[in-house]
């Protein structure tokens, strides 16, 4: 397989993991770029990348850490409000905990195999891991709407958001269903199926919320990698189907954190 075709099958997941980490879609996709570019500079990098996601992910990390750990969070002059806002949030706990935590849940990595992307020891790894939980059992709670049509995915949903301490303000299995809820409430955090019932859009129901206020989404879907081409606004936090309630748990906190789930300018 080319060096092209193996960077292409894992620039979706790359750009899920980056946008997750940042809390934009935006800042996302320019740490991505950042990377292609530091890939295409290095030989020994591009050859590098036969073994795997391993490879590709770690070169993100160098980037990454360079722009982030580098720069003081109040140095954001020119930057929009929210990736002010971001900058500042990030600095106020240590990124490798949640580095850590996401490369083992959404991405799916090995303690193993996150060990070698943060260049760290596998026993810190798991103390990161440990840290990162620790902080989302200590974060506050929020109201929140479930937006999907398969009952038994549903009451799932319903249980896990009910377990972490937080209220289900309605469900909905349509897009007009969905109006409903945000008309009588208004949801602090939206998990939302891409298909619905009625053949309507989960995306078009997010849209109509958005409208009204600023609140943090999480799309559920099968196929993550077809709306994460980078050529649109695009969802900043995705999980996979079938989902693991760990994977779940670990995006509704990093949405939190954030707290907006509009991209940035």
């Amino acid at each position: 397989m080319s060096l092209s075709a193996q960077v292409a099958n894992n620039l979706p997941f790359l750009r899920r993991y980056a946008r997750a980490l940042s809390g934009s879609q935006a800042t996302g996709d320019a740490f991505v770029h950042a990377t292609l570019e530091a890939v295409l500079a290095d030989k020994a990098l591009q050859e590098s990348l036969s073994g795997g996601r391993v490879p590709l992910y770690n070169a993100f990390n160098k980037v990454w850490s360079s722009a982030y750990l580098d720069v003081p969070p109040g140095d954001a002059a020119g930057a929009g409000e929210h990736e002010a806002a971001v900058r500042e949030r990030l600095g106020t706990i240590t990124p490798l905990n949640r580095q850590a935590l996401l490369l083992t849940t959404l991405e799916d990595f090995s303690v193993a195999e996150t060990a070698q992307i943060l260049e760290r020891d596998e026993n810190e790894v798991e103390d990161l891991i440990r840290d990162a939980i620790a902080e989302i059992d200590r974060e506050s709670t929020t109201s929140v709407l479930i937006i999907e049509d398969e009952p038994l995915i549903s009451m799932q949903l319903e249980e896990l958001v009910s377990s972490l301490g937080h209220t289900i303000c309605g469900t909905a299995a349509t897009r007009s269903q969905a109006r409903q809820v945000v008309a009588e409430r208004m949801p602090g955090l939206v998990l939302a199926d891409i298909q619905l019932a009625d053949g309507s859009s989960g995306l078009d129901a997010v849209d109509d919320i958005l409208q009204i206020g600023d609140v943090p989404v999480i799309f559920i879907t099968a196929y993550p990698e077809r709306l994460l081409t980078g050529d649109r606004p695009e969802p900043t936090y995705l999980v996979t189907k079938p989902f693991q309630e760990v994977t779940v748990r670990t995006a509704i906190s990093q949405a939190l954190f954030f707290g907006s789930s509009r991209p940035l300018p």
